[in-house]
């Protein structure tokens, strides 16, 4: 059996499983999510439910791979993250507080050599980061880590559009034979999907921060070591567009709210899943319809690795024109009320 299929398999079950302990743990912990002006659910529900996907992605990890100084990093960076999220779910941290702990977590990855050196000009040559490496290495790791954490806002909805990235990234890692790729996303699906077995509509825990930024990390991290095993010009445009619709979201969010003068890091109800549910989708068509769109993008993706350079600006030309069309027409960038703190 393949190793990723093992890496997969052990993920899954381990966070299936667990995940029932960790809700005993939020409850006793009183790390409860309560209803407000701007979540959809109507009772508290425990979260830290992501304690059981990190539970699952690092047994998976170490019974199925060689832990080099890299995946070192990248598990120890992992855990920085996770124990913010913990903290985050348990009593709420200020936001500054937690980009410090965000921008900690991606310097692990630095110190262990897991870096973005260079970047895709897909006009020429790779353009080569020189000093400009570091910066934006956590900026890469820090953004995806939060656009992640920001989709978390209906049952299952992170962890489904999660589970269909990082499969996406496996498939494009298996067909460049990236194995240490695979094996790590591999795992990172399995744990994803895992824990959607208990988190999807009617959802008995949610993830927390502690389950969100984790996977936003991983996604990140293992995006950027793929950038350091492999010259190829892909590496970073496949996440960007498997992870297309929590990015644009989070940047329609920007946009929103800067052009109508509201804060911008201030929550809204404005986000693609509060608009369709306006519309009178249920909780469960909406999360189903997010995750046609997040297969679409992730077919996009790989498509994107098939082509040459010239289709694959025309690609990914349509996929941001269709995504302003679709947000005008849906009414992602009106003015929407605010709401208190996530």
């Amino acid at each position: 059996m393949q190793t990723y299929v093992v890496a997969f398999t052990i993920a899954l079950a381990v966070a299936y499983l667990v995940t029932p302990k960790v809700k005993e743990i939020a409850v006793k912990a009183g790390a409860m999510d309560a209803p407000d002006a701007r979540k959809v659910h109507k009772e508290p529900i425990p979260r830290m439910g992501g304690l059981a996907i990190y539970c699952g992605f690092v047994l998976a990890v170490l019974a199925s791979m060689h832990v080099s100084r890299e995946v070192a990093g990248l598990l120890l960076g992992g855990t920085v993250i996770l124990v913010i999220g913990i903290i985050d779910d348990m009593k709420q941290l200020a936001a500054k507080t937690k980009l410090f702990g965000q921008i900690l977590a991606a310097m692990v990855l630095i110190l262990f050599g897991v870096r973005i050196e260079w970047l895709t000009n897909p006009f020429g040559d790779m353009i080569y980061l020189d000093y400009l490496s570091t910066p934006l290495t956590v900026l890469w790791v820090v953004s995806l880590t939060n656009t992640v954490n920001l989709i978390d806002g209906l049952d299952g909805l992170a962890a489904g559009v999660s589970t269909i990235a990082a499969i996406t990234i496996l498939l494009v890692a298996l067909q460049q034979h990236l194995w240490i790729v695979a094996i790590l996303t591999a795992a990172l699906a399995g744990s994803a999907l895992g824990f959607l077995q208990h988190n999807f509509n009617p959802a008995k825990i949610f993830m927390g921060d502690t389950g969100s930024m984790f996977l936003g990390y991983m996604l990140a991290a293992i995006s950027a070591l793929g950038t350091v095993k492999s010259a190829a010009t892909i590496a970073l445009v496949v996440p960007i567009v498997a992870l297309g619709l929590p990015i644009m979201d989070t940047a329609f969010a920007i946009i929103r709210r800067y052009s109508h003068g509201r804060p911008i890091f201030k929550p809204d109800k404005g986000h693609l899943h509060h608009r369709l549910l306006e519309m009178g989708l249920t909780q469960k068509q909406a999360v189903l319809l997010m995750y046609v769109i997040s297969g679409c993008l992730g077919l996009s993706a790989i498509a994107l690795t098939e082509v040459n350079k010239t289709y694959g600006v025309m690609i990914v030309v349509l996929l941001l024109a269709a995504a302003f069309f679709g947000a005008k027409k849906i009414g992602v960038l009106k003015d929407a009320k605010s709401a208190e703190s996530h």
